[in-house]
């Protein structure tokens, strides 16, 4: 299993143009990507924004399939384009 959480602050400018692709990006991801365990974006308290998705996937091919859907492809860059900044990604392990 993969999991991780990434963290990022988007552009204010770009915020309703980021929550409407999160909106069609996320429904397309439930529909479509049967190995993606958990794919859900939050909004973070501690900036005004400040946003968090968290992922789990199967396994790698599952986030490989993930990273290559064309939903992925056509929804991904320009949400990139709304961040402010870079992103950090956190992986996460199960405790055992």
């Amino acid at each position: 299993m993969i999991t991780f959480l990434s963290r990022f602050n988007v552009k204010p400018d770009k915020e309703a143009e980021f929550l409407d692709l999160v909106e069609k990006l996320s429904a397309a991801v439930h529909a479509n990507e049967p190995g993606t365990l958990q794919y859900q974006f939050y909004k973070r308290r501690d900036h005004p924004v400040g946003y968090a998705v968290f992922e789990s996937f199967t396994d790698e091919a599952a986030e490989e399939a993930h990273m290559n859907a064309p939903h992925f492809a056509e929804f991904g860059p320009p949400m990139i384009e709304c961040l402010d900044g870079e992103y950090v990604r956190e992986y996460l392990d199960p405790v055992k």
